[in-house]
């Protein structure tokens, strides 16, 4: 965050720098308020820029077997270029490395998933799956009881993430 918050800075000195290169190269002839809108602009780029590269460069940095199950794409209205673009600010993930399957009950797996949201630190969860029926138990609390189980279907993607072929 605080590498962003720099790199905001720089390219507000950037901007600034550019329209006083130009103001130079045009002989003085740009007004004077068009530096700080310069500087301004640059800054604003930048940080939609970082916000909007966030997903790609945390998704495409996981290690291998651990694949993106599900996104959620964010709009605002203090953001109002995120109602023609949408930004993804969160997403899980699953570890399709660590999958473990249950030995008493045919199709129902375990694996690790993980919750990666932008500015937050990432989560990790087990969860149970149920191929066969199509459902999972969503964490509960961790007293050991009985998994509650919900019914997802066959086109959830985390359901789909952890059952896919090919994985544990």
């Amino acid at each position: 965050m605080f590498l962003e918050l720099i790199a905001v800075f720089v390219a507000g000195f950037a901007g600034a720098g550019a329209v006083m290169l130009l103001n130079k190269l045009m002989g003085g002839r740009l007004p004077r308020w068009l530096m700080p809108v310069g500087a301004g602009t640059a800054m604003i780029a930048a940080a939609i820029a970082s916000e909007y590269g966030w997903y790609g460069r945390t998704a495409s940095a996981l290690p291998e077997g651990v694949e993106v199950a599900t996104v959620h794409e964010s709009r605002a209205l203090y953001r109002p270029w995120t109602y023609v673009v949408p930004m993804v600010d969160r997403f899980i993930a699953v570890d399709r490395g660590t999958r473990v399957a249950n030995r008493e009950t045919e199709g129902l797996y375990l694996a690790d998933l993980y919750f990666f949201a932008r500015w937050q630190p990432v989560q990790a969860v087990e969860m149970m799956v149920d191929c066969v029926n199509h459902r999972r138990a969503d964490p509960a609390g961790g007293d050991g009881g009985a998994p509650v189980w919900r019914e997802a279907g066959s086109d959830d993607p985390i359901v789909a993430a952890v059952c896919a072929e090919g994985g544990a």
